[in-house]
């Protein structure tokens, strides 16, 4: 019983590693913690496997125990042994079943932690798969926000969200002189403007 207690899954360590994989997603953390992540779930996930084999085992060494028990009974039915003898195998009997209903339990509670982490697993793919997809379009971004930063030499600031503002470059990237419009502004007179101060 000690050994099989020692296999047990630690309810408080599962849970403490959906948590910290949800707050990991939470944060927006880069392909290579999540990729960290999926492999945490993983092993867990083997380990529970793992588990699972081995209530396996133990049911059926139980089961065969169970039979044992009743071919023991049977035989000291026939035999007309004692009432004490008899009690004893019942009794013994009767605590095998109740350690095999206590494994099936246990096995229960391990295919739904698989369950649970397979669940965990995708999602965590799923997130991976989004994040790479967001850093390409990034990159796509960034590529052709520096080619017409460089065909205009004019680089627009995006975190002033009052106003139109950016700056006009030279061709090494270097600011020159900075430029800002009314939101109101007509887009006619912003591209005028603009390129006159080109």
């Amino acid at each position: 019983m000690a050994a099989e207690a020692g296999m047990r899954v630690n309810v408080a360590s599962l849970l403490a590693l959906g948590d910290d994989t949800v707050e990991l997603l939470g944060e927006r953390k880069d392909g290579e913690a999540l990729a960290q992540a999926c492999a945490g779930a993983r092993m867990l996930r083997s380990a529970c496997r793992s588990e699972s084999d081995d209530l396996e085992v133990q049911m059926k060494e139980y089961q065969e125990k169970i039979k044992s028990c009743k071919e023991k009974i049977e035989k000291t039915k026939s035999e007309t042994i004692a009432d004490d003898e008899l009690n004893a195998l019942q009794k013994e009997m009767e605590e095998k079943l109740q350690d095999e209903q206590r494994l099936r339990q246990d096995l229960r509670a391990v295919r739904d932690e698989l369950d649970n982490l397979d669940s965990q697993r995708d999602s965590i793919e799923q997130r991976k798969e989004a994040l790479r997809k967001m850093e390409k379009e990034m990159m796509k971004a960034q590529n052709m926000l520096s080619m017409c930063v460089s065909v205009t030499k004019i680089m627009p600031n995006f975190e002033d969200k009052d106003k139109i503002s950016g700056y006009i470059v030279d061709k090494n990237m270097k600011k020159l002189e900075r430029f800002e419009f009314d939101k109101t502004t007509p887009p006619v007179d912003i591209c005028n403007n603009l390129w006159k101060m080109v």
